[in-house]
């Protein structure tokens, strides 16, 4: 973008997408007014109307194919099972948490061993916060257990093909889980497990947050 500038109505390449995307009515806030604005500059908070096409982290340059390093997520305070109250709406359901889990709101694991999904938070006031956008932004309604995790740990062999790490597969398998972005993850049931498990499987790191080299 020129000098960084941001334009009403321009096509902007969607890197993550591969496609070109354009805004007809950008807004800022002014106090507290909402208007649309044609242009921008370094600096300028601007809102964009999204239907899903966005994830944080994302980027919309002129044309150049800019990939950044991801924005790390970090391991949650709070853990919680989350159950579809309304089998009619499951399609609703998972579609609402795919988009919430998008915007950051929270973060989704998905059992190995039976596809359960997990919500990962930092405080507890953001189940209510998911149960009340999902049924009135996407008409399901969800219901939660509670889910005995220390820690979620993002997993980094030194060798996958390892015998050690094959063992930690098996052994752990109903600990262990997917992220969004289908990243192997360790939840740790409390501390000393933790501990247990990393001097038990020295080749294997374990991470708090989920971008690590």
């Amino acid at each position: 973008m020129s000098l960084g500038e941001f334009k009403r109505n321009t096509p902007y390449l969607h890197v993550r997408h591969n496609k070109k995307v354009k805004f007809s009515s950008p807004n800022a806030f002014f106090a507290e007014k909402k208007e649309i604005v044609d242009i921008s500059y370094p600096g300028d908070i601007v809102g964009l109307q999204d239907t899903g096409t966005f994830k944080i982290g994302d980027t919309l340059t002129e044309g150049e194919v800019l990939n950044y390093k991801g924005v790390p997520s970090f391991s949650p305070e709070h853990f919680r099972y989350i159950n579809n109250a309304d089998p009619l709406k499951s399609k609703q359901l998972f579609k609402g948490i795919d988009q919430l889990m998008d915007e950051g709101v929270a973060q989704l694991f998905t059992l190995e061993l039976n596809g359960r999904k997990v919500i990962g938070t930092v405080g507890a006031l953001q189940y209510e916060v998911i149960q009340y956008r999902l049924e009135h932004e996407y008409g399901a309604k969800c219901t939660y257990e509670n889910l005995n995790v220390h820690k979620a740990c993002w997993v980094d062999p030194k060798d996958p093909k390892n015998a050690e790490y094959k063992e930690f597969l098996r052994v752990k398998q109903r600990f262990l889980a997917k992220d969004k972005r289908n990243q192997l993850v360790f939840l740790a049931d409390s501390a000393f497990s933790l501990q247990m498990t990393q001097q038990k499987y020295p080749s294997i790191k374990f991470h708090y947050v989920s971008e690590f080299d």
